[in-house]
């Protein structure tokens, strides 16, 4: 068998690990990374791009048809007609366009990228088999774990045929007539969304009693408004059996022991990820394992020495920008730089419509972990930008300490928050206080005023509400 020597080994191309491979090669650390699939792992190819091109293509097809029936702008526009091979076409090109350039920046930092199935033999042993069988053996001084993770499968749902998981809901050859949407998670939702938009009749199933259950319920009300104006069906508190016997619709439970027949042409099983902890040889590691997901320390480090994790197979929060931050403070670690693992906040976002942006606790969790806080939001109804924009509803909120004002955690929902997300894990990071915020000019007309305003509101002195 062939073998070849490297200082630092990546297992698996994703955002953790090219990150964490480039930053290393910089430094100067001889690297190689061995991908089974795609460079850019679930996020560029089956995840985060391809899914937000889709959701912008969605967009832009729904406002064309409602400019069709008449625009207070003045817009007036021909009834317009959708061809999904081009949406498709187009979404494909941007992800090629950022593979090609994880591609290329691996090949310019000196990586070296092996295409095979990666299989761990020891600490420091992983055997490679490449699309035409052929197996070569790679040891390393540092083995880095970044596997990603699996849609979870149900287990009286498997996928195939009609029953699909986001990575086919995102390259879909036709439209189906009606689709049914198992979860009301943020991966559904902005996929249900999505389809919706498209003129595909959505119904969502939900186990518990609200959307977004993870999301605090205040942040959740304009999307649940939006949910009903689209016209998604929404199925709270039911639970799914199964397809009925003709595979034409989805057998629902609903709390009251209820059973029904929801008609579908295709089902889309959103209830989440897993690690993907198994199929590759992690359990003869004996690693430290939190259920399916490995256990690490604040380096990222795992039970065993020169042996590292990141990213969604350490488990949650499966967020790919946590991942990135974490493969580059190892590839730092490696080469001698002293890192710990300690942001004051990693920001979620949710690409519904409208969007949700959470960063530090909710008032919620300030008063769970016994913090005297205070809290106050600023309604997107007062702001002018948001009136230009024809999108009213949301708000921003923030959290603060009441002794000092620190600021804690800042949520917002509404129109295009999600660029909001870095000025508030900014302010939190750098220990800004209410009177920071406040004090600070905000261009007008922007979103972002609502920020101010909402720390000047906790202060007692918003302008414009």
């Amino acid at each position: 068998m062939k073998e070849s020597p490297t200082t630092l080994l990546v297992i698996g191309g994703g955002p953790g690990g090219y990150v964490a491979a480039i930053r290393a090669a910089r430094l100067g650390v001889r690297t190689t990374l061995v991908e089974g699939e795609a460079l850019g792992g679930t996020c560029l190819n089956i995840g985060c791009i391809p899914s937000k091109a889709l959701i912008h293509a969605a967009q832009a097809f729904e406002q064309a048809r409602q400019w069709a029936e008449g625009s207070p702008l003045g817009v007036r526009v021909a009834q317009p007609s959708l061809d999904l091979a081009q949406t498709v076409r187009w979404k494909d090109g941007i992800v090629g366009r950022l593979t090609g350039g994880v591609a290329s920046l691996l090949r310019k930092a000196g990586v070296r990228v092996i295409a095979g199935r990666a299989t761990l033999v020891d600490g420091k042993t992983v055997d490679v088999r490449d699309a035409n069988g052929e197996v070569q053996r790679l040891r390393c001084e540092h083995l880095l774990l970044a596997a990603g993770s699996r849609p979870i499968e149900l287990p009286g749902l498997p996928f195939g045929g009609p029953v699909i998981s986001s990575t086919e809901a995102l390259s879909p050859a036709d439209l189906p007539k009606r689709l049914v949407v198992v979860g009301a998670g943020y991966i559904g939702l902005e996929l249900g969304i999505a389809y919706r938009k498209l003129g595909v009749e959505v119904a969502v199933v939900e186990a518990t009693e609200r959307v977004l259950p993870a999301y605090d319920e205040e942040l959740t009300r304009p999307v649940l408004a939006s949910l009903k104006r689209l016209g998604v069906v929404l199925h709270l508190g039911c639970s799914v059996q199964g397809l009925t016997d003709d595979g034409r619709a989805l057998s629902v439970r609903s709390a009251m022991a209820d059973e029904f027949a929801l008609p579908a042409d295709r089902v889309l099983v959103a209830v989440g990820r897993r690690p993907a902890s198994d199929g590759w040889g992690l359990e003869s590691l004996q690693l430290d394992m939190a259920g399916r997901a490995v256990r690490i320390d604040d380096q990222c480090r795992t039970s065993m020495r020169n042996v590292w994790a990141i990213g969604d197979l350490t488990g949650d929060p499966m967020l790919a920008h946590r991942a990135m931050a974490q493969g580059e403070m190892v590839a730092e670690l490696i080469s001698g730089a002293k890192r710990r693992w300690m942001p004051a906040a990693i920001p979620a976002i949710c690409f519904t419509d409208p969007e949700v942006v959470v960063a530090g606790p909710s008032p919620a969790d300030a008063e769970a972990a016994g913090i005297d806080a205070v809290h106050a939001h600023f309604p997107f109804s007062a702001n002018g930008r948001a009136m230009t924009l024809e999108s009213t509803e949301g708000f921003v909120r923030v959290v603060a300490r009441r002794d000092n004002h620190l600021i804690l955690g800042w949520q917002a929902v509404g129109h295009a928050v999600s660029e909001l997300a870095a000025a508030f894990a900014q302010s939190i990071e750098m220990g800004a206080r209410l009177e920071d915020v406040a004090g600070t000019i905000h261009a007008h007309p922007t979103l972002g005023e609502a920020v101010q305003e909402a720390a000047m509101r906790a202060l007692g002195h918003a302008l414009h509400v």
